[in-house]
């Protein structure tokens, strides 16, 4: 990748599909992508400088901020390059969300850590798909039990 010009590296991440988000340590977001304005439904010169509060549901906040400190304090976070979280999350108008998102710690000038990045990808309605299914097998169970 050495010979790769960090512009077209910039510019694929500008553009994807995908969430990129990345936030300060002091949670304020520093960048927002395409997919980010996309999933969300904020576009970009709105979130800058802004929490991640923007995005994360009242009552997960003090869980998320918490793990958050802990990470920027250590240096290390719990979760490694297989885990893929699971949250619900808030976008434009109150709407509400299921999303998927990877995270990494990034060090900053001096090699501290000093920001979070993620990769983000709304799973909304295949969330919504599969609680169906699980709702439908569950009725079919419990059906089942009554005429056994």
């Amino acid at each position: 990748m050495a010979d790769l010009d960090p512009e077209v590296v910039l510019g694929m991440t500008a553009q994807a599909p995908d969430g990129v988000v990345i936030i300060d340590r002091e949670g304020l977001i520093r960048y927002w992508n395409h997919g980010s304005e996309r999933i969300f439904g904020f576009p970009a010169a709105e979130v800058m400088g802004r929490s991640l509060d923007v995005i994360i549901p009242e009552r997960h906040q003090q869980r998320h901020w918490d793990g958050f400190e802990k990470s920027m304090a250590s240096g290390t976070t719990k979760y490694g390059d297989d885990d893929l979280l699971t949250v619900p999350a808030v976008g434009a108008g109150g709407r509400k969300l299921s999303i998927e998102f990877s995270v990494v710690l990034l060090n900053d000038a001096e090699g501290q850590p000093g920001y979070v990045g993620a990769v983000i990808r709304d799973v909304t309605e295949r969330r919504a798909k599969e609680k169906e299914l699980y709702q439908k097998v569950a009725a079919a169970k419990a059906e089942q039990a009554t005429t056994a």
